[in-house]
């Protein structure tokens, strides 16, 4: 029989096993070596539970610091995140808000209690039902960011604009789960963006002025040279009038662009290619120059290859302009020696050639650390040189844009005190053309068969049209302003109306739409032509409105007018 102290497994093992005294001792060492066995397990289960009490202990203690620690870093966040000016918050898929940071009630005056668990759709979109379609298609299609801009109005009646960005977020699966996002108050910002809208509204109302302004007068001083070019003059005065007339429709093209540089940043100026004799060309630059070279006592040659089309198309009106504007550059900074024009053939191909333009100096040079900034707008090389030798500093700036738009680029190559050269390809088509008419040749006497009724309140352009229409010996009434035109047009009969624009009492729009609702079918039918110093594409909309039949810039092309009055004399007598 075991002992009373054996392990109480041990015994019941044996007692459920039905073992005899007998066999109680013949098995004594072996029942032995099991009850040390048995009692040996208990020690060490009770070391092991022991080990798992201290180590759950720590683990506890751990996990109240993992927790204090996380409640730490929770009140940092917040603090950081409140601290933020604008709102964070985080959203389900249905967009609900399931966080909000404390800068929600300072941007929208609502409650953080109240938006939870609403969506912001309605919050703050309200009746926008175009941004609510937006942001479901966000929400449906998964997109990965969405971003807007909209106005809010808070519950006191305040509006402002706000910048919202949301993103999804996925969980583990990559799987969307929700958003997170910003907003923030652009309201400042938005308003300066419209304060400057409408400053660059009053601007490009101020230049378009202006240009108008300006070209009035220049439309006297264009049509005069026209008129004495008509006229008999000394063979040696030729040369003065041709200065003339082509200066002044240089500084027609430079007010046309130069009064609205914004056009090169908006990419508005267009290419307008036309055929033109380069020979001819070349030779009204150089004359251009000519009295320039003689008064300050400078060489200047122009050196052009033999091997060069006689007529290409292009835009010659841009071209002239870069090449006035490096060649005056040229003579304004030399002081001894001379200024070389080389015209020479770069490339040719079956359908186009590239001709490089390149202008050399023996001038003041640009310093190698300066010569990147000249190229920009209103920079010139130092800062005394407005105060020595004049200029804006817009000249290369503009050379730079009008080439760009040509497909090219503008080289230097200089040294201070040691000159510069400038130098541009440009790719020209081929003209079609064998021969074109020169520019400068005007027409004269060519008599018109046609009774015209002008409306001009500027008594300079009243004058020029006077003198061309009596050497066209064409019938003409010049009235003041839209009343008086009306006031003439009802008492006799005219066959095309030329309609200035501005004017007072009446202006050209207001007497045109009375002219289209005359009962007279014949009268309120009349061929009108604007003839307005602003430029088409300012009044083109304005015109077809209207039912103007035309347009005419000032200053007036003396051969597109002649050509217009003779087209509408040709009808009649054809109708006739």
């Amino acid at each position: 029989m075991l002992d009373k102290s054996a392990h109480r497994l041990l015994r019941r093992q044996i007692k459920n096993a039905g073992f005899n005294k007998d066999e109680l001792e013949k098995f004594k060492d072996f029942f032995n070596m099991v009850n040390d066995a048995y009692n040996s397990f208990d020690e060490d289960i009770r070391h092991i539970e022991n080990i798992l009490d201290r180590s759950s202990h720590e683990l506890f203690k751990l996990n109240q610091t993992l927790k204090s620690r996380v409640v730490s870093a929770e009140n940092e966040l917040n603090t950081i995140v409140n601290s933020i000016e604008g709102v964070i918050f985080k959203t389900d898929m249905e967009g609900n808000f399931k966080y909000l940071n404390k800068a929600w009630e300072d941007l929208t005056d609502v409650p953080v209690e109240k938006a939870l668990n609403h969506t912001y759709r309605d919050l703050l979109f309200g009746k926008n039902e175009a941004e609510k379609a937006r942001i479901r298609r966000f929400f449906s299609e998964g997109k990965e960011d969405y971003s807007t801009l909209f106005k809010y109005t808070k519950p006191n009646g305040e509006k402002l604009w706000i910048q919202l960005k949301v993103e999804m977020t996925k969980d583990a699966n990559g799987d969307n789960i929700g958003t997170i996002g910003t907003m923030i108050d652009v309201t400042q910002l938005k308003e300066t963006e419209i304060e400057l809208k409408h400053a660059n509204k009053t601007k490009d109302a101020f230049l378009s002025t202006m240009s108008h302004e300006i070209r009035t007068p220049l439309n006297a001083v264009i049509g005069m040279s026209d008129i004495l070019l008509m006229e008999r003059f000394l063979p040696e005065q030729l040369e003065n009038l041709q200065a003339l007339k082509y200066s002044s429709e240089h500084l027609l093209a430079l007010i046309n662009d130069l009064l609205d540089l914004n056009k090169f940043k908006s990419r508005e100026i267009k290419l307008v290619e036309d055929d033109f004799i380069l020979t001819e060309f070349i030779q009204n630059i150089q004359l251009h120059f000519k009295q320039t070279a003689i008064k300050k006592g400078l060489g200047f040659e122009v050196i052009m290859d033999s091997k060069l089309p006689k007529i290409v198309k292009g835009d010659s009106l841009k071209l002239s302009q870069v090449l006035k504007n490096l060649l005056s550059n040229a003579f304004k900074f030399t002081h001894e020696g001379g200024i070389t024009f080389y015209i020479e053939l770069a490339e040719r191909s079956e359908k186009e050639c590239k001709i490089r333009f390149t202008v050399e100096d023996t001038g003041i040079g640009v310093s190698y650390n300066k010569q990147k900034d000249i190229f920009k707008s209103f920079v010139q090389a130092n800062d005394n040189t407005t105060k020595l030798y004049g200029g804006s500093g817009l000249g290369l700036y503009i050379s730079k844009e009008l080439l760009k738009i040509q497909s090219s680029k503008l080289n230097l190559k200089s040294k201070k005190d040691e000159g510069s050269t400038f130098w541009f390809e440009i790719p020209f088509k081929y003209s079609v053309e064998k021969s074109i008419a020169k520019k400068n040749v005007l027409v004269k006497n060519k008599k018109i068969d046609l009774r015209v009724l002008v409306a001009e309140d500027n008594n300079l352009n009243a004058l020029l049209l006077r003198k061309l229409f009596k050497k066209w010996n064409l019938d003409y009434v010049i009235a003041n302003d839209g009343q008086e035109l009306l006031e003439i047009y009802n008492q006799g009969e005219f066959d095309i109306i030329l309609m200035d624009l501005q004017m007072p009492v009446m202006d050209g729009y207001t007497t045109t739409r009375t002219i289209r609702k005359l009962d007279d079918t014949d009268k309120s039918l009349i061929p009108i032509i604007a003839l307005t110093a602003f430029t088409q594409s300012e009044v083109k909309e304005k015109i077809e409105r209207y039912k103007m039949n035309g347009y005419l810039s000032k200053p007036i092309d003396v051969n597109e007018l002649h050509a217009l009055l003779r087209f509408y004399s040709k009808e009649k007598q054809e109708a006739v």
